[in-house]
């Protein structure tokens, strides 16, 4: 059986996160579970305290995060190169994307129950992202990264007081849309120069580019509705040659995936992709500010096990398969 660790963010959602996991270790008494909780302190913390338990033995482990899609980021990025980890999410969070695509309840106790289910099944192995930035610095993202307008409001957001106000009345993802106004009308578009394995593209007037391993980001929108995070690819989006008010038709659009009929959306699959400017973009992976543009991003097939409800793709190809099956 793995040992269980726990790393909890206290901080996330103004420290409703904390609460969260409070019931979580009531629960986890109750069912006499034997676990390990370690608890962030700084940013950058959660990614030190994974990089330190994966390395502190040799054995199976399951690190399960509690907090935010900032919280999951953080250990991804502590435990990449370990494949003797396998990873859960309780959500605890304002945005909470990755329990969307990975199909992790909502609530932590049902979140919780869910994960001691898995974790006496096989994980999924799923597909992870690599940026390598200009200066070399690499950063692993494991629901999507982007680079232009969306990056910028996720800067805005994560530098806000604002979402913090928002949390205390769980309208934390309106923050999103808050700052996507506040920016729609002073936003310069820029050309971007996009490769995608080996393929270039030109695209003038471009808001932003995306790059998915799953369907959801800020909160909820559906960017990449036809992403599967273990196929092997990246969902790439691009909006370009886009007006400021057909913009805001785009984004209503996009919590229902419907944004990629829009003629001046663009979607791409790779495994390798180079985005150029010429100007310096800000650059988010998982939410996060990482740096800027030049970049370049590659995929690392089935790098991590995760805990979640998704089935496998090849299970999902197969079904697929016998329904068409007339014999």
């Amino acid at each position: 059986m793995k040992h269980i660790y726990f790393i909890v963010n206290p901080k996330a959602r103004n420290g409703y996160s904390l609460k969260i996991w409070e019931e979580i270790e009531s629960q986890l008494k109750i069912e006499q579970i034997s676990y390990l909780a370690f608890f962030t302190e700084y940013p950058g913390h959660a990614k030190k305290l994974a990089s330190q338990i994966a390395m502190h033995n040799q054995e199976q482990k399951l690190i399960i995060a509690v907090g935010g899609d900032g919280t999951m980021h953080e250990v991804i990025n502590g435990i990449i190169n370990d494949k003797r980890i396998t990873l859960g999410f309780i959500p605890g969070g304002s945005g909470n994307d990755f329990s969307r695509g990975f199909q992790i309840p909502t609530d932590h106790l049902q979140a919780l129950k869910v994960i001691l289910r898995l974790m006496k099944q096989e994980s999924l192995p799923i597909d992870i992202g690599k940026v390598k930035m200009d200066d070399g610095k690499e950063h692993f993202f494991i629901n999507n990264m982007g680079a232009g307008f969306d990056a910028i409001i996720s800067y805005e957001v994560n530098q806000s007081r604002m979402k913090a106000l928002l949390n205390k009345f769980s309208l934390g993802r309106l923050v999103y849309v808050y700052f996507l106004l506040k920016k729609l009308f002073t936003y310069k578009t820029t050309t971007i120069n996009l490769s995608i394995d080996g393929k270039k593209h030109i695209f003038e007037h471009t808001w932003f580019v995306t790059v998915s391993n799953q369907a959801y980001y800020g909160g909820g929108m559906k960017i990449a509705p036809h992403a599967e995070p273990d196929d092997g690819l990246f969902d790439i989006t691009v909006v370009h040659q886009l007006s400021r008010l057909k913009l805001l038709f785009v984004f209503i659009s996009v919590f229902w995936g419907k944004h990629i009929h829009f003629k001046e959306v663009k979607t791409f699959k790779g495994r390798v992709i180079s985005i150029q400017s010429p100007n310096s973009l800000y650059v988010h992976a998982d939410g996060e500010n990482i740096g800027f543009t030049p970049l370049s991003i590659h995929l690392k097939p089935r790098a991590l096990g995760v805990l979640t409800r998704r089935r496998r793709k090849e299970e999902i190809d197969l079904k697929g398969r016998d329904s068409n099956d007339f014999c």
